[in-house]
């Protein structure tokens, strides 16, 4: 992302990172993806989103986190572009230890509610489920296949298509040993099972190579009855 006589040590510095936490936006309960790119300066450019469970509601952030201190300051907003664009409050606070608290303000710099998130989801050593269900959004289209034992991997398979026909396909995983999820791999591709409460969610990471050129998989939500549900229509 930077430059050829500089690409060296640019590299080494361009650090990027993505963190899923759970926890609260005043007493509702939510679900932060934040993806953070490391500056020069030991600072971090933060962009992602918070889903509120109950509702599906979606915010998306962009902002700062400050070097060492971990102070955070985010600003919110409806889309996911924010640039230039009017926001619809900002998170404040401090992001470390896997922590990430603090206040949630208007657009005036009125206090709305506090938040907390946490790194820390619960374990999923005793999951047990066998899912198959289909959720579609528009023309794109996911199905699950699965079957879990007291957190063992029996069988696995998704399969999304987008909308002009392309298709990802996983199956085959193998089990890799994880705290406060399950996640099953097949070379880099990896998909990882979160304990939410009333959900389970999966989403998978550098899988392009089970993907055809414009197919992609979207982060599927799958409540305790198995039936299963997108959760972020559109976004890659």
């Amino acid at each position: 992302m930077i430059f050829l006589v500089l690409a060296g040590s640019a590299v080494a510095q361009d650090k990027s990172e993505r963190r899923e936490l759970i926890g609260k936006v005043g007493t509702r309960s939510a679900l932060l993806v934040l993806h953070a790119t490391e500056r020069p300066d030991g600072g971090w450019r933060v962009a992602g989103e918070y889903v509120i469970l109950a509702t599906l509601a979606r915010r998306f952030l962009e902002g700062e986190r400050s070097p060492e201190l971990g102070v955070t300051t985010l600003k919110e907003g409806t889309t996911p572009i924010l640039f230039g664009r009017p926001g619809t409050g900002e998170l404040r606070g401090l992001w470390r230890d896997g922590v990430f608290k603090g206040s949630r303000l208007g657009t005036g710099g009125q206090l709305r509610e506090e938040f907390e998130f946490s790194e820390d989801f619960p374990g999923m050593e005793d999951y047990s489920a066998r899912v198959r269900c289909e959720a579609q959004e528009g023309r794109y289209r996911a199905r699950l296949n699965y079957r879990v034992a007291s957190g063992k991997l029996d069988s696995f398979e998704w399969r999304a298509v987008e909308p002009g026909g392309q298709a990802c396909t996983l199956a085959g995983l193998t089990q890799e040993t994880m705290r406060g999820g399950l996640r099953f791999s097949a070379g880099s591709c990896r998909v990882t099972l979160r304990n939410l409460g009333d959900f389970v969610v999966l989403s998978a990471e550098r899988c392009t190579s089970q993907c055809a050129a414009e197919a992609y998989l979207e982060p599927v939500l799958v409540d305790r009855r198995g039936n299963c549900e997108l959760l972020r229509h559109g976004v890659r």
